[in-house]
């Protein structure tokens, strides 16, 4: 079941079209999902990052929309405007890191409710991009996939807190301390207790500018650090994942040479043992690719745009 939900386009810089929608997963929780409707080329399937919203992916809706493509991104649960999890709503939960894959299937349930254009593909940033290898592993009925920094593995600093994270998380797991933050990681959004010049996530001021304007404007979408049952759920997923061959997707996958969040080798072991696909590792970009300086942001739609064309059914 479908009802309205708020979209604040003009606050995303998403093109006309656009459309917000509430609906409900399995499990009972209520999620958040944006549309631009724009091209009947096919769908693309925005799988966003841990703390992130869909206002978030206007600029990536816009890129998409020119080229012919609509676009679907989701509000995963425990975030954005989507149900959150615990009392307090500002620490990012999960029970278990398959949930998301309810998540995942409630879109595209969503997708064919709305009777949004075929072949689907799919585009995933970070957190997203964990979640969207484990749903390709179940083969998601997608055509092809872009990453943007993926979330293959968690970069610790100093890397000695990889062993305490392991150990905590995973001895907590069982019991409602489990809930509590993880210790070292924002009470807020990161983004708003962080100068420009020390963020990891975008060299282009105007758009980290643009990104703490969201937020400002709509204090709701904030959300900071993780409880240590999501850590440990998210490094029980990663392994696992990293253990699991590759699927049988046409892939391309970005990487900053300026990389800080998420582990690059994990990422490049990975797209190693995967056939034909693409690594593209991008000098002086950091995580976000649609939040990095215009020109990077233009090659990763443009490179992204052309890998889907190239794969779709009627090239």
């Amino acid at each position: 079941m479908l009802s309205n939900a708020p979209l604040l386009n003009d606050l995303a810089r998403g093109p006309a079209g656009a459309s917000g929608h509430w609906v409900q997963t399995q499990d009972g929780l209520r999620l958040r999902l944006g549309v631009w409707r724009n091209g009947a080329k096919g769908t693309v399937l925005i799988f966003p990052g841990r703390t992130e919203y869909v206002e978030k992916y206007g600029g990536a809706a816009a890129a998409l929309a020119e080229a012919g493509y609509t676009s679907l991104a989701i509000d995963w649960r425990g975030q954005g405007l989507s149900d959150r999890l615990l009392p307090d709503r500002l620490i990012g939960h999960v029970h278990r890191f398959s949930d998301y894959q309810r998540d995942v299937q409630t879109l595209m349930i969503a997708a064919k409710t709305l009777d949004l254009p075929k072949p689907y593909f799919m585009m995933a940033h970070s957190m997203g991009g964990c979640i969207g290898l484990r749903s390709l592993a179940q083969e998601l009925a997608v055509q092809a996939v872009s990453f943007s920094a993926p979330m293959w593995g968690i970069l610790f600093h100093p890397p000695a807190k990889r062993a305490l994270a392991w150990g905590l998380s995973s001895l907590l797991h069982p019991f409602k301390l489990a809930e509590m933050r993880a210790p070292g990681t924002s009470v807020g959004s990161n983004l708003q207790e962080v100068l420009f010049q020390e963020n990891q996530l975008s060299c282009d001021p105007q758009m980290f500018e643009m990104m703490q304007d969201q937020l400002q404007e709509i204090p709701d979408f904030a959300l900071g650090g993780p409880s240590l049952r999501w850590l440990n759920e998210a490094l029980r997923e990663m392994l696992s994942l990293h253990r699991h061959r590759a699927p049988n997707y046409p892939a391309l996958c970005f990487l900053g040479d300026l990389e800080t969040i998420v582990d690059p080798r994990r990422i490049q072991q990975r797209m190693a043992n995967w056939p034909g696909a693409c690594l593209k590792v991008i000098s002086q970009a950091k995580h976000e690719f649609m939040m990095e300086r215009p020109e990077i942001r233009m090659e990763f739609y443009r490179e992204t745009i052309a890998h889907f064309d190239r794969h779709h059914p009627s090239a």
